[in-house]
């Protein structure tokens, strides 16, 4: 069922940043996007997030906020204050589950946040709302 549902579901976007210092995560999203007809470029950390943003200017990007080097949330403060990457959304998928975590990631210009263990359809939604 959930196969069929993302075939039908086609990603309009050219491209999707994947940030993520687990590669368990970071190939499960990859898969889900992947399914759905996306393109796919990813980085670890939030540096590599930034220059690879900066580079490759994704039309999305899904970030996990507990890395190294540099978080999710200090990652997408720099992303909004540049100009070539301030209007990418930002998606946060993170383990964090708060509410004032939700409402931290707001704060930082996170568009979206879906908390781990995520499923396909939150994904996926998440795509949809931003199509």
């Amino acid at each position: 069922m959930l196969e069929n549902k993302l075939r039908r579901f086609s990603c309009r976007y050219e491209k999707i940043l994947v940030v993520d210092d687990s590669p368990t995560d970071l190939a499960n999203i990859k898969g889900i996007l992947g399914e759905a007809g996306c393109v796919i470029v990813t980085a670890t950390n939030g540096k590599e997030a930034i220059e690879k943003a900066s580079a490759e200017k994704p039309d999305l990007i899904f970030m996990d906020i507990i890395m190294p080097d540099m978080d999710g949330y200090a990652a997408c403060r720099s992303l909004g204050n540049q100009a070539e990457t301030k209007s990418i959304p930002v998606i946060f998928v993170t383990s964090k589950s708060q509410k004032a975590d939700r409402l931290w990631a707001q704060m930082q210009g996170g568009k979206g946040f879906i908390t781990k263990p995520y499923t396909a359809d939150a994904i996926t939604d998440q795509l949809k709302a931003f199509l």
